[in-house]
């Protein structure tokens, strides 16, 4: 045997030495670490808080984390979002290189955005998963507890507008105050709410654009800062955008390259409330 073809041997037993492992170590009740028993990659984790310095923190409305079987982390910290190389070691996960986005976000929630982001970038983490809840866990002792999210469907979605894009690709956070949602139903309409007065349209579903009809609005004056929200909301109607749907982040593109982004919330029956 040649030294190319055991090289290749070796190489090829390397590579399978983690499977094996990960296939022969489950435990009863489905829980354990990383590889054991329950998925960590592949999943879409919901943060539910984390812990800095003895003191748990809520973790903001759309804090997520995926790790995808390729090595790469991605996710939200509630209103910025970030992309990291993921290396695991048994059940210890590391995230470096990490590259985010730089909104200027409103609210309590930039405090705990900051501690998420500094204690998912704090070194080695441990990782445990059971009954569909994954802890982070520093050397340190802090921790991010996260919870499995199902994926979040076009029609009937509460979708939350949480961020403007422009087509240059600089994304703006909201005014305070601000709580724009969208809610699409299978009849061919949407309504919701522009972050001050409600709309409804026709919403025409197909290959992967929305074909949006003539808005239909309520009347009340707001806060400049609202007002600028809702025109750049009125801006995707009475016309088609494109629309992108990645487990439960929805992306409206309009024709000026214009973007809206928004996070599922809770399931609303009525898209007028």
């Amino acid at each position: 045997m040649s030294r190319k073809q055991q090289r290749l041997i070796l190489a090829a037993v390397a590579a399978l030495v983690p499977l094996l492992a990960a296939c022969g170590s489950e435990t009863a009740g489905g829980s354990g670490s990383v590889g054991v028993g329950e998925r960590v990659t592949g999943v879409h984790w919901k943060v539910a808080d984390v812990t800095v310095g003895g003191t748990t923190h809520e973790a903001p409305a759309g804090a997520t984390v995926r790790i995808d079987d390729d090595g790469r982390a991605q996710g939200s910290y509630g209103c910025n979002r970030f992309s990291a190389r993921a290396d695991f070691d048994g059940d210890r996960l590391r995230l470096s290189d990490t590259a985010a986005t730089e909104m200027a976000c409103e609210g309590r929630s930039t405090a705990v955005e900051t501690a998420l982001a500094r204690t998912l970038a704090d070194g080695t983490l441990t990782a445990t998963v059971e009954d569909g809840r994954l802890t982070l866990t520093t050397d340190g002792g802090d921790t991010v507890r996260l919870t499995e999210e199902p994926a979040a469907p076009l029609y009937g979605t509460r979708w939350k507008v949480t961020a403007l894009g422009a087509a240059d690709g600089a994304a703006e956070s909201l005014p305070a105050g601000a709580e724009p949602h969208l809610t699409f139903d299978e009849n061919g309409k949407v309504g919701g709410s522009l972050g001050c007065n409600t709309v409804h349209a026709s919403a025409t579903v197909r290959d992967g654009r929305i074909a949006l009809g003539a808005p239909s609005t309520t009347r009340k004056l707001c806060p400049g800062p609202l007002m600028d929200t809702e025109r750049r909301l009125l801006n995707l109607f009475d016309g088609t955008v494109a629309y992108r749907l990645d487990h439960r982040t929805l992306t409206l593109t309009g024709a000026d390259g214009d973007t809206v982004t928004a996070v599922a919330a809770d399931s609303d029956p009525d898209p007028g409330s």
